[in-house]
């Protein structure tokens, strides 16, 4: 056992070893037969260790600290060990805690732990980081890591990093590891996270920290200075923030579409005719919802697409900002998508399981029955049939579109796919979705809308309702497809700005290849607006200024703005002021007219 109780240490053992080696002999002819204890290894693993071999091979590698006997901490130390380091464990009752750990690992008290490592393992709760503060002679200059997580989210601070740092003034910490589990580091990163969140105000430490992660085969990524921590800690313990919406409106759309049909399917013949209709609840009630829930919130995923567009339209630039509404919703299109999916998939289940019910059975029964009764021998109707083909058809390519969207939206497969593929198979595709779910309902639906006998209670249909959303959506993206609409957007989005008058040209136009040219009448007529501008520009000067400037140049095309608008923020001028002795409006004129001059070059 590689332990102090056992009365061996780190060094003393690699002194064993290379003695040893030395002294074995080159060849089993030197010394006559091989005694039996030397044919036995020097140290013996328990159960042979699959991570002596690695230990073994890095003798001098760095040692690393862990201070703490927790779960985490056995994790941990397996798998520093597994990467070659040698590890220290610090614990309150090491001879406790010795069994615990594998044998490369060697469990100490914390004081010497901390003593013999340059890079620490806080593997304690915050509420123990007390316990500590007898180390901190010991732990100055030294490299402390946090792997502590909070027990509820903390917005206001300080975080446990935070407060570990004050502990310990003279020593850096790293915030990070906290978004690992232990089973992941146990198994390594082929399963769990593979990322690792890091942050300090020492770049040094950070560094060092975010070496080991790589070692360890996991992926460091820097979160900044350690202000970040509470940030990371908060990290894991939130319950799917962008699925909550989604998750909300999906429930609340199923709990209204089912009391809908309910009151439509069941309640209403009970009162007007007495038919018991209440066994059509588990089953057929919640199938005629499902479908229901699943095209609303498809055409929900599109929706926020097309309002953005309009906005944009109406607003003439793309550069303000969408409401905070619509842009919370933009960001949560994926999970409106997939709750669409899981209710057409659960309305796929629901459909095939109908035939199988004893109600199912009994009315087919009942059908033949009156049927042989009347002696109706054929009870074929062409419409009827051509309408359930067609249906069941457009459902099942629907679905099948669907699920391709699901499947390209999983990490794994959207990484594989440039943004052209991605865009394609969400927007495209997507829309064609939203179409054939949409055929599919109005296959459902058929003639059922000019029937009064389906209006109970005077509510029209399920169909009916549910056809607004996907319908309209439908129609706003025919009318963004019309040329003139569409060429608008595509100027928008490329940086044309409707307020401020300039002459745009898309790079795809015939006869573009490069700044427009500008003529001299031009220039000096530039020049003139200039120098009528005061210490600050009003906004029409700013507006006028800028189209003349922008004539002289590519255009908004990249989304930069012009540069005089950097002198407006009192920059670019107070240094030509500084450079020339120059007023702040000769400055100011001075360096436009000098810009300009360098576009007509």
């Amino acid at each position: 056992m590689w332990g102090r109780d056992r009365g061996v240490a780190f060094g003393e053992v690699r002194h064993l070893i290379r003695k040893e080696t030395h002294q074995l002999p080159k060849a089993r002819g030197e010394c006559g037969s091989m005694p039996d204890e030397m044919a036995s290894p020097l140290i013996r693993g328990r159960g042979g260790s699959r991570y002596f071999e690695a230990t073994m091979s890095e003798l001098d590698a760095p040692v690393i600290g862990i201070l703490g006997t927790g779960d985490f901490s056995r994790s941990l130390a397996r798998r520093l060990v597994a990467s070659g380091y040698q590890v220290m464990v610090g614990s309150r009752t090491p001879k406790r805690s010795v069994a615990l750990f594998p044998e490369e690992a060697e469990v100490t008290s914390q004081m010497e732990a901390a003593s013999q490592a340059d890079l620490l393992f806080v593997a304690v709760f915050p509420e123990h980081y007390s316990t500590l503060v007898q180390l901190k002679p010991t732990l100055a200059g030294k490299t402390l890591v946090d792997v502590s997580n909070a027990l509820q989210i903390n917005k206001d601070g300080p975080s446990n990093a935070q407060q570990l740092a004050d502990l310990f003034p003279e020593s850096v910490v790293v915030k990070g590891f906290n978004t690992i589990s232990a089973w992941a580091l146990q198994m390594g990163p082929r399963d769990g996270s593979k990322q690792v969140f890091l942050c300090s105000n020492s770049s040094q430490a950070k560094n060092a920290v975010a070496q080991l992660c790589q070692r360890m085969g996991f992926i460091p990524v820097d979160m900044g200075r350690l202000s970040s921590s509470l940030e990371i800690e908060n990290h894991p313990l939130y319950l799917f923030p962008s699925w909550r919406i989604p998750v909300l409106c999906t429930l609340i759309l199923f709990t209204v579409f089912y009391l809908y049909n309910f009151i439509h399917d069941i309640l209403q013949p009970y009162i007007r005719a007495g038919k018991n209709n209440f066994y059509k609840m588990p089953i057929e009630t919640v199938n005629v919802t499902l479908p229901s829930v699943a095209l609303v919130m498809l055409a929900l995923v599109y929706l926020p697409g097309l309002l953005a567009a309009f906005l944009q339209m109406w607003w003439g630039t793309k550069y303000r900002r969408f409401p905070n509404w619509l842009d919370r919703w933009l960001t949560r299109r994926k999970q409106f998508g997939l709750c669409s999916f899981l209710c057409a998939a659960l309305h796929a289940i629901y459909s095939l399981s109908l035939p199988m019910r004893k109600s199912a059975r009994y009315k087919l029964l009942n059908l033949a029955f009156k049927q042989v009764k009347n002696m109706v021998e054929d009870s074929w109707v062409e419409e009827e049939v051509w309408r359930m083909e067609l249906y069941v058809s457009v459902g099942i390519l629907a679905l099948g579109l669907l699920s391709l969207l699901a499947v390209t939206s999983l990490p794994s497969v959207s990484n594989t796919v440039n943004w052209r593929e991605f865009s394609f198979i969400q927007s495209t595709l997507g829309y064609c979705a939203l179409f054939m779910a949409t055929l599919h309902t109005l296959l459902f639906g058929w003639d059922r809308a000019f029937d009064p006998a389906q209006y109970h209670f005077n509510l029209p249909p399920t169909f009916m309702l549910v056809l607004i959303l996907p319908i309209t959506v439908l129609l706003g993206r025919m009318v963004l497809f019309a040329p003139c609409m569409s060429r608008r957007l595509k100027q928008i989005r490329r940086g044309w700005e409707k307020s401020r008058h300039i002459r745009f040209i898309l790079p795809e136009d015939n006869g573009y290849s490069g700044p427009e040219d500008i003529s001299n009448e031009q220039f000096h007529k530039a020049a003139e607006e200039v120098k009528i501008l005061k210490n600050k520009p009003d906004n029409q000067q700013i507006a006028a200024l800028y189209g003349l400037y922008k004539q002289a140049t590519v255009g908004d095309v990249d989304g930069a703005r012009p540069g005089f608008f950097d002198f407006v923020g009192q920059r670019k001028w107070d240094a030509w002021n500084a450079k020339k002795g120059l007023s702040k409006e000769d400055a100011m004129t001075a360096y436009v007219v000098e810009e300009l001059k360098k576009c007509c070059n």
